[in-house]
């Protein structure tokens, strides 16, 4: 599954668009490699997020193409989250 099509159905991001927005300004990184929105994912690949002043790291559980609000956190587990500081 293409990295922002995951983010958008996971809920991680909330809209694809934005996914792609993130994704091509090199703020996720996947299994520590810059990803692109087109990049392809799959279970046991590992994501760090850059959302401003933190950093989230989330592994993925689960791939499905849709799914409902409820059940969008089973897809992934967060490994880390951490504040930055402001020179990082």
């Amino acid at each position: 599954m293409r990295l922002d099509k995951f983010l958008k159905v996971s809920r991680l991001i909330k809209r694809r668009t934005m996914a792609k927005e993130v994704s091509d300004q090199g703020r996720i990184l996947v299994n520590g490699v810059a990803g692109k929105a087109s990049t392809n994912v799959k279970v046991g690949d590992e994501l760090t997020i850059r959302f401003g002043q933190r950093r989230v790291t989330a592994k993925i559980e689960r791939i499905q193409e849709t799914t409902k609000k409820e059940e969008a956190a089973d897809m992934y587990t967060i490994v880390k989250d951490e504040r930055l500081s402001e020179s990082e």
